[in-house]
């Protein structure tokens, strides 16, 4: 071991690239007492998914710890004493409170920011600042990104989409100011080297060039400084540190096949009237997963502790190929109680929930002191709407993660009064995770339950 503990904001170093490192024993203290003294970071994650959910295949029977998790969330069976499914809650912002119709537009829009988006047939746009925009002001200057946010869909933030709502409202859950949205990136490509290539613009240029020219991978340029570091550190910390640098090749290379992929298809000649993205596989499900990888790539190298992902943009009308589905999300969701589009709807929420719990395993899998990232997270699931055919804003389908340090007790269902603002929860997590804020959007108080 070195005789001085690493830096926590120790990187490798190669021509256009500044990769972090997952946290090591190296880091500590010497000593058991000093050890005891340095804590994990708390990281926060928010995945967003559109349109309601079938809620009788959604909501548990059963409250407190003997819960069963029902068919929409059985992909979670592996990790339900890592989750906290919570009912009760709403968003009375989504709601028209004199504004008519638009509630998809309201939905996304209010979902972080417990404000009421402004319906202007102008171009003016204005709601409020997001809760994970909050937390980026209050600690984002602790790590190298602020926040990152991602996206599965392609969006627009110009012209209607809802009933005279911009379209930014429908297609972002992250604001930096009350008329600023953050954004969506969807190019697994594009996030990992922002992620990993070096902060200076004239070398990350170059470096990019020269890896696309000798067609050499991240890692070729941070080797030296690996075996360096290597030598300095223990056995556990130099399997981790394998492990990781294992993990990043792996992703490399899953960025790359899709690349490889859809160059192929651009140049059959088949489908030239159509614009394929570069680097975005044509697998739904792959795309998504990659994105959620550079999370927990993101959090495992403490490269930021904030980020958001809409796994679909609200209102989207995808269908669900892959499932047999070829009508679309939006039109199933108003469902007219009719028993073949219920089906459908729950198999679609299933669907999701699926990527979810990829999310989990990965975070699961990553070792941080004696535990794991996952248990020093806190990720935010669900929707903005409750049933998607009445457009319910109350009674959200919310799930937690993560036991955020120890401060939540998971393994749970928790069902709070109708009507206790969503904006209430958003709160807790922000002072949780950091910022020492009193209020958030409509919010009337801490959410107490939590901690069990």
């Amino acid at each position: 071991m070195t005789a001085q503990p690493l830096s926590r904001r120790t990187f490798l170093h190669g021509l256009g690239v500044t990769m972090a490192l997952p946290f090591l024993d190296a880091m500590l203290p010497r000593g058991a007492a000093a050890a005891t003294a340095v804590r994990a970071p708390i990281r926060t994650a928010f995945l967003y998914v559109p349109n309601g959910v079938n809620m009788a295949d959604w909501t548990p029977k059963q409250f407190g710890a003997d819960f069963q998790l029902p068919y929409a969330l059985e992909p979670l069976h592996a990790y339900k004493n890592d989750v906290l499914v919570l009912t009760g809650l709403a968003q009375d912002k989504g709601r028209s409170n004199g504004d008519g119709a638009g509630d998809h537009a309201r939905a996304a829009s209010t979902w972080l920011t417990g404000a009421q988006p402004l319906k202007n047939e102008g171009a003016r746009i204005r709601v409020g600042v997001s809760a994970d925009q909050v937390l980026a002001e209050a600690i984002g200057k602790q790590t190298r990104f602020p926040s990152i946010e991602m996206g599965v869909e392609p969006s627009r933030q110009g012209g209607k989409c809802d009933s005279g709502y911009a379209c930014a409202y429908s297609n972002n859950i992250s604001w930096r100011s009350e008329t600023t949205p953050s954004g969506a990136e969807i190019n697994p490509r594009l996030v990992f080297e922002r992620l990993f290539a070096s902060s200076h613009p004239k070398l990350a240029k170059e470096g990019a060039g020269r890896r696309e020219r000798q067609r050499k991978s991240i890692l070729d340029f941070v080797l030296q400084d690996a075996r360096t570091l290597s030598a300095k550190i223990g056995g556990s910390d130099r399997q981790k540190l394998d492990e990781y640098l294992t993990a990043v090749r792996e992703i490399e290379e899953r960025v790359e096949a899709a690349q490889r992929s859809v160059a192929a298809v651009q140049n059959s000649g088949i489908i030239e009237a159509y614009d394929v993205p570069e680097a975005i596989p044509e697998s739904y499900e792959q795309h998504a997963r990659l994105m959620l990888d550079m999370i927990a790539l993101a959090f495992q190298t403490d490269s930021t502790r904030i980020a958001t992902c809409m796994l679909a943009n609200e209102g989207s009308n995808r269908s669900y190929r892959n499932l047999s589905i070829t009508r679309g999300h939006h039109e199933l969701s108003h469902h007219q109680n009719n028993p073949d589009n219920l089906r459908q709807i729950r198999e679609i929420n299933r669907f999701h929930v699926r990527q979810f719990a990829y999310l989990l395993g990965k975070l699961k899998a990553m070792p941080e002191g004696e535990g794991t990232v996952l248990d020093n997270t806190m990720i935010l699931y669900g929707a903005a709407l409750a049933d998607g055919n009445r457009h319910e804003h109350e009674n959200l389908p919310l799930i937690m993660a993560g036991c955020a340090g120890g401060s939540i007790m998971t393994g749970r269902h928790v069902r709070y009064p109708l009507e206790t603002p969503m904006c209430n929860l958003l709160l807790t997590m922000l002072n949780k995770a950091g910022a020492k804020v009193q209020r958030h959007g409509d919010s009337t108080g801490m959410l107490r339950g939590l901690e069990g």
